[in-house]
């Protein structure tokens, strides 16, 4: 059985790697913008095929369907409330971010404020990249990876600690080749080929943990006795002791949506290498039309999970995805999805690699250490950079083990930074006399308010009374009244006028606004098909 995984895993794997070599043998990764940004020439399948799938790794497969298995479709959350912050995405920010021809979030916030505000930004990516997101893709996918192919019986070693690091080590060893020796277009080729056996293999879950629940009768008999037996499972409101709290989709689960997919660099990123802004319209609406889809093969499986393992003593919710693909999925299947999860722990893994790199290149390199550097130079430097980050979140990555809940654990410190940075990047550009000391001050106000709120007492008893994300909502609408109040004191001597660089063609698509509509009526009408107000009496 092990012998017939590990062959048709290593047989997808190669072929990926094979065509991806194939389609960009000839890209030109000596430039900044060849390197970073693909050469600006990424088309809408490759921006839609990278963005879902540098989102879609095992942080989302396994921790999201793993709060599934503890609270149901209500998690569904971060997958349907992302499309709003897709459409907005789309119809607001690209538009703004394109103009000013950037290829780092950092960069447009020199523009708007100034250097001081920029390289605070960068250092906060960074420092969270290196010991929150990247540790986290690795432990999730070794976690994942380690439970679907039986890692123990195939290396022989009864210790899962030991199994953990082998596979942190293996999977981030290549997805860091990915990352710093092809580039931006590299990782989305390889994304967008990795993304479609991905959705093929989490729809295959979803068929076969279906007919397991009906005992081979269809997925339709299967659904069935799910909501017959488990309709509290069901209910897209979320109670107020469950992860997502009706009232938190609209302060920070919205906030943190709409960071995630419109200023969070290792995301926009793939945004920015678009070959014009109808390019990208059309890229990132497609990414919205195609999360629309998350809660099938992002929730689902866990509400399968929980009614078939819930009984099972030693069952923790991370590993209920695992579980349930190594017991449902024939081993030929298995090897395929394996395959397919590895692509989408390398996504993520290269693709935040890839924007550390990028950040420290850009706005370190080439800003504080060597300003008269060539073009070669700072790409060799994001090189060595992007290695030296490898391993070290390769080295932390083992020691996440024994999180209750890792996608529940992502989000919270994902919150200290994402909502300072949201609340700057918004007011900078809806604004146009808030002066670059409003932004320095909410930025580094935000961090020390959120860590004192998380982790210091008994501030932390304090902010405990409060849900986590209502918390996250109110700092982050005091930091824009304070960033209001300092640019009353003291504006701007003249008003920001953003200027068009003509890095790509700026003529938007035609269809966007109607596009966006439309999704947005989609979102409504999957909450409300779904909803059961009465758990929050």
């Amino acid at each position: 059985m092990e012998a017939i995984t590990l062959i048709s895993f290593f047989t997808v794997t190669g072929l990926v790697g094979l065509i991806t070599w194939l389609i960009t043998r000839r890209s030109d990764l000596s430039t900044n913008d060849g390197y970073f940004l693909g050469g600006r020439s990424l088309t809408f399948p490759f921006i839609a095929g990278t963005l879902l799938l540098t989102n879609l790794s095992t942080e989302q497969l396994v921790g999201l369907n793993g709060s599934a298995y503890t609270d149901g479709l209500s998690v569904m959350a971060w997958e349907v409330v992302a499309v709003i912050a897709l459409v907005l995405m789309a119809l607001f920010f690209l538009p703004k971010f394109l103009k000013s021809g950037i290829t780092t979030l950092p960069q447009y916030l020199e523009i708007r404020f100034n250097s001081t505000t920029a390289a605070i930004t960068n250092f906060i990516f960074l420092i969270a990249y290196a010991v929150i997101l990247l540790p986290i893709i690795l432990y999730t996918g070794a976690v994942g990876l380690g439970m679907m192919m039986n890692i123990g019986v195939i290396t022989g070693i009864e210790d899962p600690k030991i199994n953990l690091w082998i596979l942190v080590w293996g999977v981030g060893i290549v997805g860091a080749i990915y990352a710093l020796f092809g580039g931006l277009k590299t990782v989305a080729v390889s994304d967008t080929l990795n993304g479609i056996g991905l959705l093929i293999g989490g729809f295959m879950i979803l068929f076969f943990g279906l007919n397991a629940v009906s005992g081979g009768e269809g997925v339709l008999k299967g659904f069935s006795i799910l909501h017959k037996t488990d309709p509290q499972m069901f209910n897209s409101i979320g109670a107020r002791n469950e992860s997502v709290p009706f009232g938190t989709l609209f302060t920070g689960v919205m906030i943190i949506n709409i960071f995630y997919w419109c200023t969070n660099q290792q995301i926009i990123q793939r945004t920015f290498g678009a070959s014009s802004l109808k390019e990208g319209q059309k890229g990132v609406l497609l990414t919205g039309a195609l999360k629309l889809f998350g809660p099938l093969y992002l929730v689902l499986p866990g509400i399968i999970a929980f009614y078939l393992f819930a009984d099972e003593p030693n069952m923790k919710a991370d590993f209920a995805y695992g579980t349930l693909v190594a017991r449902v999925l024939p081993p030929y299947l298995t090897g395929f999805f394996a395959a397919a999860m590895v692509g989408a722990i390398l996504s993520s893994f290269n693709s935040a690699l890839n924007s550390t790199c990028t950040l420290f290149s850009i706005g370190v390199y080439k800003k504080m250490i060597k300003k008269n550097a060539t073009e070669q130079q700072v790409v060799n430097s994001g090189k060595i950079f992007g290695w030296i980050m490898a391993f070290i979140t390769m080295s932390i990555a083992p020691f996440l083990i024994g999180q209750e809940s890792i996608f529940s654990y992502l989000q919270k410190m994902n919150g200290i930074y994402f909502i300072p940075i949201f609340a700057i990047v918004l007011t900078g550009m809806l604004t146009k006399r808030i002066p670059a000391i409003a932004a320095t001050t909410a930025l580094v106000t935000g961090i020390i308010v959120i860590a004192i709120g998380y982790f210091l007492p008994p501030f932390n008893n304090i902010a405990g009374k409060i849900n986590e994300y209502h918390f996250l909502g109110i700092v982050f609408v005091c930091l824009i009244l304070l960033m209001m109040l300092i640019g009353k004191i003291k504006p701007r001597e003249e008003a920001f006028i953003q200027k068009d660089v003509k890095a790509v063609d700026m003529t938007p698509w035609k269809h966007a606004k109607l596009v966006g509509i439309i999704l947005l009526l989609i979102v409504f009408a999957i909450y409300i098909s779904f909803a059961d107000f009465s758990v929050l009496n």
